[in-house]
C-alpha cells in the first residue's frame, strides 16, 4: 500500500527579516544537530551565534523528519527546492504584475 503525504509550506515571514544573532546554547534545539545543519551548509554559525532568520529553515527540517521521516540529507534537499521555488513564484508574480 502506498502512502501519500503532503507538504504545507507557508509564504509569510514569521520572524523579522532584521539581522539578529542568537547564542545557539539559548536556543531549544541541540547543538550538534545545528552544528551537522551547518556542515551542510543550510545554516551558517559565527562564533557559536546564529541568525535569528534562519530559525524558520531549522523548523521546517525538523518538521520533515519528525513528522515524515524524511533522512537530514533529503530535508535539507527539500527545504533548497522549495525555497527556489518560492523565489521564482515571487518573481513570476512580480513580472505579471508589469
Amino acid at each position: 500500500m502506498v502512502r501519500k503525504y503532503y507538504l504545507q509550506t507557508y509564504r509569510h515571514h514569521l520572524i523579522s527579516q532584521d539581522t539578529d544573532w542568537i547564542d545557539i546554547d539559548a536556543l531549544d534545539i541541540h547543538p550538534d544537530f545545528l552544528e551537522s545543519l551547518a556542515e551542510l551548509g543550510i545554516i551558517e554559525i559565527k562564533n557559536r551565534k546564529l541568525e535569528e532568520k534562519q530559525l524558520n529553515r531549522i523548523e521546517k527540517i525538523r518538521r520533515l523528519r519528525q513528522s515524515l521521516g524524511v533522512n537530514m540529507a533529503g530535508a535539507c534537499i527539500i527545504i533548497d527546492l522549495l525555497e527556489r521555488i518560492e523565489k521564482l513564484e515571487e518573481t513570476l508574480e512580480l513580472s505579471q504584475r508589469r
